[in-house]
C-alpha cells in the first residue's frame, strides 16, 4: 500500500499535476468514512450529510 501511494505521488510530481492531490485525499477520506460506517451506529448520521 505504501509503494502504491509513493508511486501516485511520484506520478503527480513528474507530470506536474499536484493540484489533483487534494481531490485524491478527500476521496480517500470519504471512502474510508463510508467503509467504516457501514455496520455502525453512526451510519444514519453520516448518510444525512450526503
Amino acid at each position: 500500500m505504501i509503494s502504491f501511494l509513493k508511486e501516485i505521488l511520484m506520478f503527480l510530481i513528474s507530470r506536474k499535476k499536484l493540484w489533483l492531490a487534494p481531490i485524491i485525499i478527500i476521496m480517500i477520506i470519504l471512502g474510508g468514512l463510508l467503509i467504516l460506517s457501514q455496520g455502525s451506529v453512526v451510519a444514519p448520521f453520516i448518510y444525512t450529510v450526503f
